[in-house]
């Protein structure tokens, strides 16, 4: 029976190394499909998304969501603890080390108690191991308890670094491409009757958030548990947004930079293809996001935006080819982290977030200010647009003596 303990205790306090190894300091994917950490992240995330769907109100459930990752990762960190402590109980105890309590019978309980003071580095002295090889081993404990305290407090910082950088750009979506965002409001708010050099310069922004998100996700895969700031927000979102732009650029436009529209795209669809991969999510093949009817308003839509849009039958069916690379895994990541995909088409009359607040009711002078200057702003677009050319014209004539 010792044996037994002393072996089940040193495989344990290995495996616990290895996988706290892998999840905190190896800045790489495990391919392995055997992990505590993984095992544990998908047990409770089960276990949440059960409590979940017994909230009825929708504001409430995506808040309990959000509670989700962090507490996840304390749990992690308290888990991971907790099975070193027991891999060396085992051990004391397997080696039935002799101890000085005070006469209190040698029971696991005992070394259960000591390993756990010893772990803690609480030193509280009332259980000591007696000279041999029980003091090396409380020594190694106490060494290894030091290790994983450091460790995580250099943990929690990289990873909120990471959830801070995500969460800027899919902030700025907002004002840039509306609530929800949409990849039609994009392109409307960012490119209508305005230089190629403003749409090129956001699609490269978006391909480095892309390239940050693929990085930092698979070196820390339970980021991807952190939820937005916001109900209609998310890294998925997020995204599929940008392939969706992409795809309307590469098939549907033209006019527009097509070669960073396409480095954006490879870096964005690499991102969500590996993001699947590393959480073990198959893809969806039966997703339909656009309908014919859907496409046909899309194309008004960018038409009456000045958008110029490509000659010939065709497109439809490329931008459903190009879709179906990119579609059943966004489509598969947002059921798995429970979020949803942003639509083609925005709905008419919808208010960005940075438009509304919680005091509407209270303060509704404000609200009718705030109309009144985005009415006026636009008016005044529209005459800058109207008069611009006309102004052009008689520099040109003052120029040529015309």
């Amino acid at each position: 029976m010792g044996l037994v303990a002393v072996t089940l205790g040193i495989v344990l306090i290995a495996l616990v190394a290895l996988d706290a190894f892998e999840t905190i300091i190896l800045p790489r994917r495990v391919v392995r499909r055997f992990r505590l950490a993984v095992l544990f992240l998908r047990t409770a995330r089960f276990g949440w998304n059960s409590l979940a769907r017994l909230i009825r109100s929708g504001a409430s459930r995506e808040a309990f969501r959000g509670y989700m990752g962090p507490l996840s990762l304390l749990a992690l960190l308290l888990f991971w603890a907790v099975l070193f402590i027991l891999g060396f109980g085992l051990i004391l105890w397997g080696l039935a080390l002799p101890l000085n309590a005070a006469g209190e019978p040698l029971s696991f309980p005992v070394y259960l108690y000591l390993s756990s003071t010893t772990f803690f580095s609480l030193g509280l002295g009332d259980i000591t191991p007696a000279p041999g090889v029980g003091r090396w081993l409380i020594v190694s404990e106490a060494a290894l308890g030091f290790i994983f305290l450091a460790l995580v407090i250099s943990y929690i910082p990289v990873l909120y670094q990471a959830f801070s950088r995500r969460e800027l750009r899919i902030s700025l979506l907002d004002s840039r491409a509306g609530s929800p965002a949409t990849a039609v409001e994009l392109l409307r708010r960012n490119c209508a009757d305005k230089q190629d050099d403003e749409l090129r310069q956001l699609l490269h922004e978006w391909e480095e958030w892309s390239a940050d998100i693929l990085e930092s996700h698979l070196s820390y895969p339970i980021l991807a548990y952190y939820r937005s700031q916001h109900e209609q927000q998310s890294w998925v979102e997020a995204l599929t947004v940008i392939l969706d732009t992409c795809a309307l650029i590469l098939t549907t436009l033209d006019g527009l930079p097509l070669t960073t529209a396409r480095f954006s795209f490879a870096m964005a669809r690499h991102a969500v293809v590996d993001l699947a991969q590393v959480f073990d999510v198959s893809p969806s093949p039966t997703v339909n996001r656009l309908s014919p009817e859907g496409f046909a308003r899309l194309q008004e839509m960018l038409t009456e935006a000045g958008l110029r849009l490509r000659e010939g039958t065709g497109t439809e069916q490329e931008l459903a080819a190009l879709r179906l690379t990119y579609e059943p895994f966004v489509s598969a990541l947002a059921g798995f982290m429970q979020v949803s995909l942003p639509p083609w088409i925005p709905s008419d009359g919808t208010l960005d977030d940075w438009q509304t607040s919680a005091w509407d009711d209270r303060f509704p002078s404000i609200r009718r200010t705030l109309d009144q200057v985005m009415r006026r702003q636009t008016r005044f677009e529209l005459l800058e647009e109207s008069t611009t050319p006309v102004m052009d014209r008689e520099d040109q004539d003052r120029t040529t003596g015309g």
